[in-house]
Formats: structure tokens, sequence, C-alpha cells
């Protein structure tokens, strides 16, 4: 049967790959699914020998098969290259008894480097096989990571333009540093009164504003996504899930078919969710542990089934899991429902309208494949303090969140666990600080990085000293109101 992609609210709009692709959110305002998910033999053996490109390879071509594999070659080849500055791309490290997959190696220092540095080949490629002759316009809200990984990708990139909105206060300074500093014709960014949620739902709007789809049209231009509702973003994250246990098997800490634990930091549920593709294709995976801060409305959702975002929003130390709608999590229904389209799109529906819903008995069963909780503010900066003493290991907060998360879930069985190291501690070098001293620390910025270099003895990345003398092209800060009006001016639409 071939693999195709369908929506998870109409079981009519099943669509190819690369379309998929392209058009980021389904036009019936669901997510697209593969309609199978690949169950290949796969020889963990032989993979432990391969490099990440060509794990990348294997992986990618079972879940893009419209793409031919010297397509997918190139698209690899040209993603993760040099603009990374570890040749493993993803390193994997023990530290303090667990193991630590380091994500943060591409060019803005997070986890999202590794899907945005390969979308928009994927999205040329599959814009040439379509025979789109449209601009794409890629329509995001970030968190923090997302904004700043998607434009360095998409930056003049040919027949392209890029619009991200992200929430004013609501990332670090050096997040938002990189985000305003972006070079590129073709990018646009504004801060918006309010937080990630409040972004993300004015983003979804417009991608079914039927009166701006018209405009767009009108001046050939089409919209696409670079969050992880694109499915682009997802299918090259579960690659680091196979290349992280062919590593602990090349190392000789397991051996094939061995399980292992994985505890994601989770906001908007992309991460987790290409780790629950990776186990349903037959990687050996227990638990996936979902890691929340203290805006934990997924480790209640988990634990009781009951999923409501009517409740205090925290701004934390862990910028980019500060979320209430965890918008991937529809995926996860749809599988929990059996498929069932018109259930899930009632779910949908109740969150919208609700602001709550609750799944059934029988679907909750379906939720043993994860581990779920939180660590609190004082519990995420405990876990770093603790890293840097015993173990000489500086993460960020939201690693010490999965960290922190990871040992309270009952490991009777002392099976090892992976912790998905999601950003470079100088993204967030003041809360680290904070963490390690114990005191509160006047610097911020550069002069909290300057502080965490001396004290952590860790290398400033490359990234991050070009960053104190870049230029800030990016000015805007508007009301969520004023976003429709601040994408037609962007895009010049007549």
């Amino acid at each position: 049967m071939a693999l195709f992609y369908k929506s998870t609210r109409d079981p009519k709009n099943v669509v190819s790959a690369s379309q998929a692709i392209l058009q980021g959110l389904a036009v019936d305002g669901g997510l697209y699914v593969p309609t199978e998910i690949p169950k290949p033999v796969l020889d963990f053996a032989e993979l432990a020998e391969q490099s990440y490109q060509e794990i990348a390879a294997q992986i990618m071509q079972l879940f893009l098969p419209d793409f031919t594999q010297d397509e997918l070659r190139d698209c690899i080849n040209q993603a993760y290259d040099q603009k990374f500055d570890d040749p493993k791309i993803t390193p994997l490290v023990k530290a303090d008894g667990q193991y630590y997959l380091e994500l943060f190696h591409g060019p803005t220092l997070a986890f999202k480097d590794l899907a945005l540095s390969i979308l928009p080949h994927l999205m040329k490629k599959a814009a040439q096989k379509n025979n789109l002759d449209k601009e794409i316009v890629i329509l995001t809200a970030t968190s923090g990571d997302t904004g700043k990984s998607a434009m360095a990708g998409f930056a003049d990139v040919e027949n392209t333009k890029i619009v991200v909105f992200y929430p004013e206060n609501g990332v670090s300074p050096i997040q938002e540093r990189q985000m305003v500093t972006q070079k590129g014709a073709n990018t646009f960014v504004a801060a918006i009164e309010g937080n990630f949620d409040d972004a993300q739902t004015k983003v979804k709007q417009l991608f079914n504003d039927e009166n701006l789809r018209s405009k767009m049209a009108q001046n050939n231009k089409a919209f696409s996504s670079a969050n992880s509702i694109n499915i682009g973003r997802l299918v090259p994250q579960i690659v680091y899930y196979v290349y992280a246990y062919t590593r602990l098997i090349k190392t000789g800490r397991i051996k094939s078919g061995e399980e292992i634990n994985v505890s994601v930091p989770t906001g908007n549920f992309g991460d987790i969710l290409a780790g629950f593709y990776a186990k349903k294709m037959g990687l050996p995976i227990r638990r996936l542990v979902c890691a929340s801060n203290q805006n934990n409305v997924l480790t209640d959702f988990f634990q009781t089934g009951n999923y409501d975002r009517n409740r205090p929003f925290y701004i934390t130390s862990s910028p980019s899991m500060d979320i209430l709608v965890s918008s991937n999590l529809e995926r996860l229904l749809f599988y929990l429902a059996k498929e069932d389209t018109a259930q899930t799109k009632q779910l949908m529906d109740d969150l919208n309208e609700k602001g709550t819903y609750t799944i059934t008995p029988e679907m909750k069963e379906g939720l043993s494949d994860f581990f779920a909780d939180f660590a609190s503010e004082e519990e995420t900066a405990e876990t770093i303090r603790k890293m840097y003493e015993d173990g000489a290991y500086v993460i960020d907060p939201h690693t010490a969140v999965a960290s922190c998360v990871a040992e309270k879930y009952p490991n009777d069985e002392k099976i090892p666990t992976v912790v998905l190291s999601t950003a470079s501690p100088y993204k967030f070098p003041q809360a680290v600080l904070q963490a390690i001293n114990k005191e509160n620390i006047a610097a911020e910025g550069f002069a909290a990085i300057d502080k965490l270099h001396q004290i952590a003895k860790v290398s400033i990345p490359a990234s991050i000293q070009e960053l104190e003398k870049a230029k800030i092209r990016h000015h805007d800060r508007i009301s969520a109101d004023q976003m429709t009006d601040f994408v037609e001016k962007a895009l010049d639409l007549k």
C-alpha cells in the first residue's frame, strides 16, 4: 500500500507527501498524518555503522515516498553540512547517569535546526514536483526557537517569503536578538502583545481566512508553515531518535533490540510526537517521557484524560515550553480515536469553543506509551545546579526540565534513558547562571554570556559571538488584531 497523507479532520482529504509539505496545515483545519506508519525491518547493528546523513536518507525515504533517493540525498547533504559545528550532527553525551542527545549544534543552537535546515530544500523540491509556480509564504508563530531557525533556513531562498510572530516578553533576550537581527530581504518578524498561544491561534485563523486566501491567490502566493504542524518538520525529527539508539549500540551501552526510555521537554508536542512515530515504526522505546514546565497542561491530560487550557499562564525560564495549546496533540488524539476524524474534530472544536475536552476511557488506555510529569521552576534550577556540580555538565532550562522529569519516572528496571537536550545553555545564560550560583545575577544578554563562560568553561558558539555586533533589522511590535494587516503589508498584497 502506497503511503500518502490524510487530514485528521476529513477522511477524503488525502494528498502526497510533497503536497502535505507544501500545504503545511490542511485546508479543513486538520493536520496531515501518514495513511500508514511504516514498519520496516531495521538492522540497528548495521545502522550503528552509518553516519547521521546515511540514517536520515533511509528513515526519511520511508515517510516521503514521492521524493526520489537522489532528491532526498541532495536535500540531506545541503542541510547537514558545515553549518553544524559537530560532524556527528547530534552527539550523544553521558553525564550523571543519563545520556544527553545534544540537538543544539546547528546554526541557531536549538533542536529546530535539525528540521528547519532541511525543510526549505524539501519545500523547493515539492514545489517543482507539483508544478507550483506561486511564491510560497511561510507563516509561523514561535515560542522562541522555531522563528529564528525557520528564518535562517528560508532567508533569501528563491520564490519564498517568511513571516514570523513571537510573544513580546515571552522569549529569552538571546532568542529575541537572534530573530530581530535576521538578514534576508524575504524575512519579516514582529513581536505581539500576549503569549505564544495568542500568536498561534491567530496564525491558524490566517491560514483559514478565505478573504486573505483570495488575496494571496490573486497575487500568486500560497501559504505554508514551518511549525511542527507541517509534516516536513516532523519527519526529519524522527531521524535523531533512531540515530541516538544506534549510538548506544555502537558504544556498547546496549545490544540491538534492548529497550530505552526517552525524555523530551514538551510544549507544542511535535518533538515527542516524532518519538511516537519512531516507536510505532519499531524503535525499541519503552516509554516516551513527556516533560512539562509549570505550564503543565499536558501532564494533567496524560494523568487524567482531561485537557483544560483554562488555567494560569506562567512565564518561565524555559519559554519554548510556555504553551497551553499543544497543536500536535491533535495527531495523537487521531490515533487514540482509532482514526475517527469526526471524533477528532469534535475534540478540537470543544477545545476552541470551551477551552477543554475529555477523552473516553478507551482512548485513555492508548496513552500507555507515555509517562508525563512536570518540573517546577525550583526543580529546574536545582537540576541545572546539580548537573553542573555533580556531572560537570552545563544544560539549559528546557533540558533540565526533561532531566528532572526523567528522574521522576519509576525506572525500576534501570533501562537506559536518553534526554533530548534541545538548546544550548548560551541561549538562556541568565537562567543558567542563577541556577548555578543560587543568587540573582544582574548581568543580562551578552554580559551574562561572558559570566557563564567564565564559570562553566564552555566554549561560546561562534553564532553567539557574531550576534553581539549584529544589526537590528526588525522593530515591529503589534497586537494580535494587527497580524492580518502586518501580513498583507509584508507581502504587498493589492
